[in-house]
């Protein structure tokens, strides 16, 4: 196979280029910008273009695959040039289904926790030495690439994201992969420029139950009002299993699960955890249940899922000393801020948290958006908010204020930046003795050192 990645620099794209190097396949790719590292690792798999730029003669007769990454433009001479001499051109979540179609393919959606549940499953399927190939949305560890892509595997596990496939293929991504195992973690607005109401979100979520393959399995989260709302009308062909939260209890910040399993009869375990909050241990319970469907029991499950970490930047620990902590998060959503913050401050309910997070997406920076902040940290002691007027005017966004911004969030406790430098020094100067600090983000504060703010807060 001679496959062509217009757009190849991307997340997602350079991970699956480098799985079809892998699988055997030609691969070439181009891009108008390439940073790292996925510069250094296509360079490794020796499938870096030659040169920067779009240039329509890398298209010929001889290409048996187009995969066009959301990136390009649909006026990419590239694409054009395909189009023109008749390719088959695939948006990446469709090529992703074309090469795991004869397989048990399990499906992660939802608007949060995916790429956690997606490295649960994962990390289980891997202890117990059983061959699966994935899609994730995060690098993680143990795992060379964040796509694999292989001939013998018999399970395919893909964290199913809803947003856009391609540019010139505007359906979801996760309504291409007709799962046979599919779990819905959690409905929370996103996305607002590609779905401009609640109502045309939640849809989206109907269409991917309405996909599951005939004799499939849904799992879902009951504690989820809209979650399960649009779960419990499935087909009366489509099993469906419910989960929670389990039982557990936490002592000196370590969480036990402590409720009993099906196939443990009626032993009592308790099960030290290396993750916490009440978010993580509902998706510790969807993958669970996803594994019981994939034939690994839950005394399996739970022998492997003490060893779990975590996924990269989700509530992921930087450093700790005996009386603080510095956690990173990926979050960026409503939602998303209210359950990271309310997890550290209940898994260490004597210490203070400073809970600061970085206003980056297209949404959390659009005002008719703002307002959905309303109360999403109030349970920090500190709450801190950061966004850079620069990244609003490269949107192409209304700008906003700070005002506008600690209304929208509500609160006492809320404090503004748009100076990332005046951000960092005002963190330096905190006493950080019986006080936790959270970092939310789906981009960095423009270059904030994590490590090196950690090293120097965390005694």
């Amino acid at each position: 196979m001679n496959v062509h990645l217009i757009a190849i620099g991307g997340s997602a794209m350079h991970n699956l280029a480098i799985a079809m190097h892998k699988k055997g396949f030609v691969v070439s790719g181009s891009d108008d910008e390439i940073l790292e590292p996925s510069k250094s690792r296509l360079a490794k798999s020796n499938i870096l273009p030659d040169s920067i730029g779009w240039n329509a003669n890398r298209l010929h007769k001889g290409i048996d695959a187009v995969i066009l990454g959301m990136h390009a433009r649909a006026d990419n001479p590239e694409l054009l040039k395909a189009q023109e001499l008749g390719l088959k051109i695939y948006s990446y979540p469709e090529y992703i289904f074309e090469q795991t179609k004869d397989k048990i393919r399990v499906v992660v959606g939802g608007s949060h926790g995916k790429t956690t549940i997606t490295a649960m499953i994962l990390h289980v399927l891997h202890y117990h030495n059983i061959d699966c190939d994935y899609l994730v949305g995060a690098q993680l560890e143990g795992f060379d690439t964040m796509v694999r892509i292989t001939k013998e595997a018999k399970i395919a596990v893909i964290e199913g994201d809803e947003y856009l496939s391609s540019p010139i293929d505007r359906r979801p991504k996760f309504h291409l992969y007709n799962p046979n195992i599919a779990i819905l973690s959690g409905i929370a607005w996103d996305h607002i420029n590609v779905f401009p109401t609640f109502e045309n979100y939640v849809e989206q979520f109907k269409i991917f139950i309405d996909l599951i393959e005939k004799n499939g399995s849904l799992i879902y989260c009951e504690k989820d009002n809209e979650v399960k709302k649009v779960c419990e009308t499935t087909r009366e062909d489509i099993r469906r299993f419910p989960y929670s939260i389990p039982e557990h209890r936490i002592e000196n910040g370590i969480s036990y699960l402590t409720s009993t399993s099906n196939d443990l009869k009626d032993e009592h375990v308790e099960v030290p955890l290396l993750i916490f909050g009440e978010h993580n241990l509902m998706n510790l319970n969807g993958a669970r249940l996803v594994c019981n469907q994939l034939g690994i029991g839950d005394k399996d499950f739970y022998l492997a899922i003490q060893s779990f970490k975590g996924a990269s930047k989700r509530l992921e620990l930087v450093k700790k000393s005996n009386v603080s902590a510095m956690y990173k998060d990926f979050a960026h959503s409503p939602s998303k801020l209210k359950a990271t913050t309310q997890a550290v401050k209940k898994q260490f309910e004597k210490r203070k948290l400073i809970a600061c997070m970085e206003l980056h997406t297209f949404s959390s920076l659009n005002e008719d958006f703002l307002k959905q902040y309303q109360g999403s940290m109030s349970l920090a002691d500190e709450a801190i908010v950061y966004f850079n007027p620069h990244t609003i005017e490269h949107k192409q966004l209304k700008a906003i204020s700070e005002d506008l911004v600690k209304k929208a969030f509500g609160g006492n406790n809320l404090k503004v930046y748009t100076n990332s430098k005046l951000l960092l020094d005002d963190l330096l100067k905190m006493n950080y003795d019986n006080q936790n600090l959270l970092m939310m983000s789906s981009g960095n504060f423009d270059g904030f050192d994590f490590k090196e703010l950690a090293e120097k807060i965390i005694h």
